[in-house]
């Protein structure tokens, strides 16, 4: 899942794309700005790399879209096939959010890169979101490949990303109220800004969703003509079943851990079979499924910061209303022992929405916040959205001892943004690659 596309997330590692990175905020004066106008424009200045892409599938939604696309990359790899990914944001290092058909970045490529759209930007307004997404679609269009798994940054419509005239495949995965200052107060205008990644006559598949927002999205869809695939209509996923009108695949237990993995499994599998490539099969279906990766979601950590058994540490990144549900679900059918939650918000999060379905499952709640966490919400502002249910941390170093004293092992879930999740992995040594 992506959020506040333009952000400065935590650093590790020295980079020469640092410097430049840095330098480019300062040439727009809002880290958010949607509009595609900026994007097009410098675009063109670079020949139009977003006509000159393999295959494109397009992801939107609220929660689940990273981890639709690494069921989609992990499907597609299955199958011999070299994948472009670009997601955001990074939890490490930046060049996490560009996959060149199925290999980080490198350090000298981005750099260059990035020099490049610099000077033919050549210091017009852009936001930093669109430049990088500039970059990443100018190194796509120079690396052979065979498809390209494009995750959107925020909302749809505007989106730096929405630049794609037609993509093999769209899909929208679950939508929840999330940074309504830029999508609307509603779940139907907000429905609407993930709808406008829809185009004439390309499929989009869709999980699940509440009745207002897949109303939205059907209407958008049959205006352009586009054919839907929403979850309990054209296809299902039940009792670890896939089915669609082409028939049933039965699946293996997911990858990424989590109640709500077989939605974002099933997204990608109707996404890729309306696209239907020749060299999709079943078989790499399933061995995508069951062999996809994608760090704090549900992550279960065994570095520096793994506890003595048989006490368990988990991360997750989810930090909004509908990601809360979604890790309740989970959360629920781990009552075997006792469940210590640590949480770390960003500001401007409804944390007491996030919270809600959390502190009935949790024996412990802490508050926490990191010392390099981007834009961390205090400690005490969590403690009061929890009712005053949590306790203050008020950091992670203080927290995890007190927690591992107490006398009965459990698990431990760090959770709440993924600004937090990527000081965590830092911590805990562990980079995504």
């Amino acid at each position: 899942m992506s959020t506040d596309p333009g952000a400065r997330p935590p650093r590790a590692h020295a980079s020469r794309a640092e410097p430049l990175i840095e330098r480019l905020h300062a040439l727009h004066p809002k880290l958010i700005d949607l509009s595609l106008g900026r994007m097009e424009a410098l675009l063109a200045k670079l020949g139009h790399p977003e006509r000159r892409l393999p295959p494109v599938l397009h992801v939107a939604g609220t929660n689940g879209k990273g981890s639709t696309c690494a069921f989609l990359r992990a499907i597609c790899e299955a199958a011999g096939r070299r994948a472009h990914v670009y997601t955001s944001p990074h939890l490490v290092r930046f060049h996490e959010r560009i996959r060149l058909a199925g290999e980080l970045v490198s350090d000298d490529a981005l750099t260059d890169a990035l020099a490049e759209v610099e000077r033919v930007n050549a210091g017009a307004p852009i936001t930093v979101f669109e430049i990088t997404t500039a970059v990443a679609l100018l190194l796509f269009s120079r690396v052979p490949a065979d498809v390209l798994v494009l995750e959107v940054g925020l909302g749809g419509r505007f989106d730096a990303t929405n630049v794609i005239a037609r993509p093999a495949a769209t899909a929208i995965t679950s939508i929840s109220m999330d940074h309504m200052e830029f999508l609307g107060d509603s779940l139907a205008k907000i429905a609407f800004e993930k709808a406008g990644i829809l185009k004439p006559g390309v499929p989009c598949a869709t999980g699940a969703q509440r009745p207002e927002a897949l109303a939205v999205i059907a209407a958008r869809a049959a205006e352009l003509g586009a054919p839907l695939l929403a979850r309990g209509r054209e296809w299902e996923v039940e009792g670890g079943v896939f089915r669609d009108a082409r028939g049933a695949i039965a699946l293996p237990p997911p990858g990424l851990p989590g109640a709500h993995q077989p939605d974002n499994a099933g997204i990608a599998i109707a996404a890729l079979r309306a696209w239907n490539p020749p060299w999709l099969s079943e078989e790499a279906i399933r061995r995508g499924v069951a062999g996809a990766v994608w760090p704090a979601r549900l992550q279960r950590l065994h570095g520096r910061l793994a506890p003595p058994a048989p006490w368990e540490l988990w991360l997750d990144g989810g930090h909004n209303e509908g990601a809360g549900k979604a890790l309740a679900a989970t959360l629920a059918e781990w009552r075997d022992r006792p469940l210590h939650l640590i949480v770390g918000m960003k500001q401007g999060k409804t944390a007491a929405g996030f919270l809600a379905p959390l502190i009935p499952l949790a024996t412990t709640l802490t508050a926490i916040r990191e010392e390099g966490q981007h834009l961390g919400m205090g400690v005490q502002d969590i403690v009061a959205a929890s009712g005053g249910a949590a306790r203050p941390g008020p950091d992670l170093a203080t927290a995890l001892p007190r927690i591992l004293a107490q006398e009965a092992p459990g698990r431990i879930l760090v959770c709440g943004s993924l600004y937090l999740a990527g000081e965590v992995l830092k911590m805990d040594g562990t980079f995504p690659a």
